[in-house]
C-alpha cells in the first residue's frame, strides 16, 4: 500500500532473509512450535494429553488466520490469548490444552530468544564475509606506499594495506563479541508468571525433577543446551543489551570504515564502487558522491542509538515483571537487526569493489615524502661530517619555508633549498636518491601478512557459519 507508512528498512535496505527471520509468519508460526513442544514434554512426562491432540497441534503450525486473532485481540485486548483462540479453532481438539501451566511470555520471549539467535548467526556470516573481502584488498595492497595521518595531518608514510587492516581488526573484534553473545545466550523455559514455576508444581504434583526434565526437553527442540538458572516472568533484559551492544560494536566499526573511505575519495586515493549510468547529483553532474559510505555512515548512526533502548529497558524492570519493556523491545530489537544487517550488506559492497588510484598515491607520497625523509637525511648529512644540531636546524628553518611555499600553490621545494645549504654538502641528486618511499613504511607489509595469517581461520569459517542461519 502506498497510502500506510512502511519503515526504509524494509522497503530499501534490510535482506530478505532477516525480513523473513522478524516476519510475522515466523514469529507466530515459532510461538505454535514452542506450544507444541510444551505439550508435548507434557504428554510424555505424564500429564493428561493425548499424542492426537499433539498431533493436531503439529499440522496447524503454519495455517495461522490472522483475521481471527486480530479480531479477538481487539475484544480481548491480549495479544497472546488472541493467538491462542485463533490456534484452538484451527485445533479444535487440542485447543483446551494449549498454554497449559504457560504465561505468555513463555512464547513471547522464548520466540525472541530464538529469532535473536538465528538473526546473530545471519550477522556472524555478514561479518565473516566482511573480513574476507577486506583481507583480500590489504593484501593486494600490502606494499603500496600511501601517506599515514595523526590528526588528519599528513604524517609518516603507511601502506594501503596496513591501514585496511586497522578497520578489519575492528570487525574482527565485533566477531569475537558476537560469538561471545552466542555463547552466554540461554532459553526461558516454561517457568510461570513470576518465575517460581508454581503452576507445575501443582500439575506435576510437586514432581520437581519433572518440571527441570520439561524445560531440559522444551530448550532442546529450539537447539538451546540451557535455560536461564532464575528468572522472574521474563528471561533477564540485559540480554537484549548484550545483543543491541553488540550490533552497535558493529555499526561502529563499519562507521569508521565508510568514514575514513569519505575522507579517502575526497583526496582521490581510494574510492567506492561507481556504476556505470550511477548519478552523483541531480545538479552537478559530474559529481562522484560516495554515497554507499555515507549510507554506511547514517545507518550506523541510527543502530548506535537504537542500542540505548536496551539498556534503559533493562534499568527499569520492577521485581519480577513489567510491561514497559514491551512496546520498546518490538520496534528497537528488530529495528537493530534489521539495521546491522543492511550496514553490514553495504560494507561488503563497498569492501569488494574498492578501487585504489595508484597514481594519485603515488603523487601524494612524492609531495609530502621530502619532509617525512628528514630524519634519514640528517644521518646522511651527520655521516657527511656534518654537525647534526646544525643541520636540525638547517632542515626546521628549510621545511617551514617550503610549506610555506606549498601554501601559496606551488611546488615543494625542500630539496633544492637543503641542496642550497653548504652544510649539508649534498646536491639535490644525491638527496633525491635517498627517497624511495617503500624504504619508510617500516614493518606494513609484513604486520599485514602475520595479521591476516591468523584471521585465515576465521575467514575458512564462513561457509560453516553460512550453514548455521535458521532463517
Amino acid at each position: 500500500m502506498k497510502d500506510c507508512y512502511t519503515s526504509p528498512l524494509s522497503e530499501r535496505y534490510a535482506s530478505k532473509e532477516m525480513l523473513r527471520l522478524f516476519s510475522p509468519d515466523t514469529r507466530y508460526q515459532t510461538w505454535r512450535r514452542l506450544w507444541v513442544a510444551l505439550a508435548r514434554a507434557e504428554m510424555e512426562l505424564g500429564l493428561p494429553i493425548t499424542e492426537a491432540q499433539v498431533a493436531e497441534l503439529e499440522a496447524h503450525i503454519d495455517d495461522i488466520d490472522y483475521d481471527c486473532a486480530a479480531a479477538r485481540e481487539k475484544e480481548v485486548r491480549h495479544d497472546v490469548m488472541a493467538h491462542v483462540y485463533a490456534y484452538g479453532k484451527a485445533a479444535p481438539g487440542a485447543a483446551g490444552i494449549i498454554h497449559l501451566g504457560a504465561t505468555s511470555c513463555y512464547v513471547t520471549d522464548n520466540a525472541d530468544l530464538i529469532l535473536y539467535r538465528d538473526g546473530l548467526r545471519y550477522i556472524r556470516a555478514g561479518l565473516v564475509k566482511v573480513l574476507a573481502l577486506l583481507s583480500d584488498f590489504a593484501d593486494r595492497w600490502k606494499a603500496l606506499p600511501t601517506l599515514g595521518y595523526t590528526h588528519y595531518q599528513p604524517a609518516q608514510l603507511v601502506t594501503v594495506g596496513k591501514r585496511a587492516t586497522l578497520w578489519i581488526q575492528d570487525f574482527a573484534s565485533d566477531l569475537e563479541e558476537l560469538d561471545f553473545v552466542l555463547t552466554q545466550l540461554r532459553f526461558l523455559g516454561c517457568r510461570g508468571t513470576t518465575g517460581t514455576e508454581a503452576s507445575f508444581v501443582e500439575l506435576f504434583e510437586g514432581d520437581t525433577a519433572k518440571i527441570d526434565e520439561m524445560n531440559r526437553r522444551i530448550a532442546a527442540a529450539f537447539g538451546f543446551d540451557r535455560c536461564y538458572p532464575v528468572c522472574g516472568q521474563t528471561y533477564p533484559r540485559k540480554t537484549d543489551s548484550r545483543i543491541l551492544n553488540c550490533l552497535s560494536s558493529i555499526a561502529q566499526s563499519a562507521y569508521r570504515f565508510a568514514n575514513d573511505i569519505r575522507l579517502l575519495q575526497h583526496d582521490r586515493q581510494v574510492e567506492e564502487p561507481f556504476g556505470e549510468s550511477q548519478i552523483g547529483s541531480s545538479a552537478m553532474a559530474y559529481k562522484r558522491n560516495p554515497m554507499r559510505s555515507e549510507r554506511i555512515c547514517s545507518l550506523s548512526r541510527y543502530l548506535m542509538a537504537d542500542a540505548l533502548n536496551a539498556p534503559m529497558t533493562a534499568a527499569v524492570q520492577w521485581m519480577e515483571r513489567t510491561l514497559d519493556d514491551s512496546a520498546n523491545r518490538r520496534i528497537s530489537m528488530p529495528e537493530g537487526f534489521l539495521c546491522a544487517d543492511a550496514i553490514l550488506r553495504l560494507v561488503q559492497n563497498v569492501a569488494g569493489g574498492l578501487h585504489v588510484n595508484e597514481k594519485v598515491v603515488a603523487r601524494t607520497v612524492e609531495e609530502y615524502l621530502p619532509f617525512i625523509a628528514t630524519e634519514n637525511l640528517l644521518m646522511a648529512g651527520v655521516k657527511r661530517g656534518g654537525d647534526r644540531q646544525a643541520l636540525h636546524e638547517v632542515i626546521r628553518r628549510c621545511s617551514m619555508e617550503a610549506t610555506a611555499r606549498m601554501k601559496e600553490g606551488e611546488s615543494c621545494d625542500l630539496l633544492a633549498r637543503l641542496a642550497a645549504e653548504p652544510a649539508f654538502g649534498m646536491t639535490e641528486e644525491e638527496l633525491r636518491e635517498t627517497l624511495r618511499a617503500e624504504e619508510y613504511t617500516g614493518r606494513c607489509a609484513q604486520q599485514v601478512e602475520d595479521y591476516l595469517a591468523t584471521l585465515r581461520p576465521l575467514i575458512a569459517d564462513a561457509d560453516r557459519a553460512a550453514t548455521e542461519i535458521n532463517v
